[in-house]
């Protein structure tokens, strides 16, 4: 075996600071990719080392940095650079050893399209699909296909992940905006804007098993998480096992991850997904060749810590057990809490952390780069914890990540943590049947009044207002106030002249406003453009998530108050228009 003694993490944040935490146990010297901003980073101040580089998709820069400061190895965590095996290969021909799978295998299966077709040459159910496409002028295959899968469909990028390059078809009309959206966000995201088409399956649950393969045949399966609770096609829960998977199902997909693995010629940690349906019915979707954000899940119910692994496959030890020797304990429920807003669709917010407060008792796991004082911006991922709850069984799980979820206080941001406590209080949730379109079908995107007699109480000289039931000093618990908005787990607020009132986005009023905080990408209006209904007017990027502004209804521009680069607030005017 080849020993690590430092390693490069080239990647930020929780990922960050969790492979930091590993590298401790293991007597591995810690080294941080940081980029510009994230200088005074809890990560950047927990590594040993910091190597500057220009991106954290800068692959030829972060092996530079590897090799300049004397690293074997380099770990990519997830997102950014994990599933390119161009970075891959630039480690490996540079000396270092790659803790990832080998850059073939990525290749393979970092293409969904050609990873369906592996599925199937060797029996393995897939959901009905198309070809790729490469560009708009193959959209006239993509056209016919869709008449032959029949709506409702997805959109999807062959490449990346995180729901990026997705979109929803229920009406073939749509197909082509669909195509053009999905492929600006795959090629923004990925550089890939290949883009596939597979038949959306309502009603079923999202299920993957975790894969670990070594370089001396070893190979095996963890067992499953359920992903099934999503908004954007993105995970906001996961749990291990799944409350829907029998015994003899749970063989089933376990052996189709690793078979695969195998035939990909995959090694370290990866996952297999798979949608399953009420009836037990399976279909392959995708092999994720990275750690997942949803990993401490699978520790938790296993004992097998996934980094670790990582870290003794990549030096070339064998796995120090076999299927035979897993056994599956207990519950565990994971919850992302995301700096966004559910009622105005789950789009990102930001700001800077005023005041944070994390729960810490036996049971929970909370994994989180984030500090009271830190800017939230808009240039990357908006997950700023993730908060695990592990007990002897589910229900037990489920009351304590409930009670640790209400301990949560994140002032500063509007938070998803009202929702998230929305959802694990729902009937479907508890009793483990809400699958992956229960965000759209069942939840209604408000925001709540606040405990009964909240009002604004008086001024005080320092930035914080009090709030009280009879117009005290102290709020209700839960309730914190910083200048002129309130919040109220996650739920952001403003404060009128004696109540508060749920926080809403204004209304237009003739005028496309920004609904979120977030960067100008392009601008295609212009004044005494005439327009029609739909018609994309500007397009907006925020934490890594592109959202298309289009006209409400037909008419002229009145205005333009935006042009490309611009940062705008949630809420700001960005273009005017009159209607016909």
């Amino acid at each position: 075996m080849a020993e690590l003694r430092r390693l490069l993490i080239a990647n930020r944040g929780e990922i960050a600071v969790r492979i930091i935490r590993a590298c401790r146990e293991m007597g591995i010297s810690p080294i941080v990719a940081v980029a510009p901003g994230d200088h005074a980073s809890m990560w950047a101040e927990l590594a040993d080392e910091r190597a500057e580089v220009d991106s954290y998709l800068d692959g030829a820069g972060s092996v530079r940095a590897a090799v300049a400061a004397g690293a074997d190895a380099v770990h990519p965590g997830y997102g950014f650079l994990s599933e390119d095996p161009a970075f891959a290969e630039l480690v490996v021909d540079a000396g270092l050893r790659w803790v990832g799978p080998p850059p073939d295998a990525m290749r393979l299966l970092g293409d969904k399209a050609a990873a369906r077709d592996l599925a199937t040459q060797f029996g393995l159910p897939v959901v009905p699909g198309s070809a790729a496409a490469a560009g708009p002028s193959e959209d006239h295959a993509l056209l016919r296909a869709a008449e032959g899968l029949g709506t409702p469909l997805l959109v999807k990028a062959t490449a990346g992940g995180g729901g990026r390059g997705m979109r929803t078809v229920d009406d073939i009309a749509e197909l082509g905006r669909a195509l053009t959206a999905a492929r600006e966000e795959a090629a923004a995201g990925f550089g890939d804007g290949r883009v596939f088409l597979e038949r959306r399956l309502d009603g079923v649950r999202h299920v993957e098993v975790q894969v670990v393969l070594d370089d001396h045949g070893h190979a095996v399966h963890l067992g499953e998480r359920d992903c099934s609770l999503q908004r954007r096609h993105q995970k906001l829960v996961e749990e291990a096992p799944s409350p829907a998977v029998t015994p003899e199902l749970r063989t089933a997909l376990g052996n189709a991850a690793v078979e695969i693995a195998e035939r990909a010629g995959y090694r370290g940690a990866g996952t297999a997904e798979f949608l399953v349906g009420a009836d037990g019915a399976w279909w392959f979707l995708e092999m994720n060749a990275r750690l997942q954000v949803e990993h401490p899940v699978t520790e938790a119910v296993t004992g097998i810590d996934l980094v670790r692994t990582q870290l003794e496959i990549a030096a070339g030890s064998p796995l120090g057990f076999g299927q035979g020797d897993l056994e599956t304990r207990g519950h565990a429920i994971e919850a992302r809490v995301y700096a966004e807003d559910p009622a105005n669709g789950f789009l990102p917010t930001g700001g800077r952390i005023a005041l944070l407060e994390l729960p810490r008792w036996p049971g929970v796991r909370i994994d989180t780069a984030l500090r009271e004082g830190d800017e939230v911006g808009l240039g990357y991922d908006p997950l700023l914890a993730k908060v695990i709850a592990y007990a002897e069984d589910r229900a037990s799980a489920l009351v304590r990540l409930t009670a640790a979820l209400a301990e949560v206080r994140i002032v500063g941001v509007a938070t998803n943590l009202g929702f998230l406590l929305d959802v694990l209080a729902h009937p479907e949730f508890v009793e483990g049947t809400a699958g992956t379109d229960w965000v759209d079908r069942s939840w209604t995107a408000r925001v709540p009044p606040l405990p009964d007699g909240v009002h604004a109480g008086r001024a005080r000289s320092d930035p914080w207002i009090a709030f009280g039931p009879d117009g005290t000093d102290s709020p209700p618990r839960g309730v914190t106030v910083a200048g002129p908005h309130a919040q109220y787990r996650g739920w952001s607020y403003t404060i009128g002249d004696k109540d508060l009132v749920a926080d809403q986005l204004p209304p237009p009023g003739g005028s496309l406003t920004a609904p979120m905080p977030a960067s100008v990408l392009r601008v295609d209006a212009h004044v005494g453009d005439a327009v029609e209904a739909g018609q994309v007017l500007a397009l907006l990027e925020a934490m890594k998530i592109q959202v298309q502004v289009t006209a409400p209804a037909a008419g002229s521009v009145r205005a333009v108050h935006v042009r490309a680069g611009d940062v705008v607030a949630r809420g700001e005017s960005l273009i005017e228009l009159e209607e016909a």
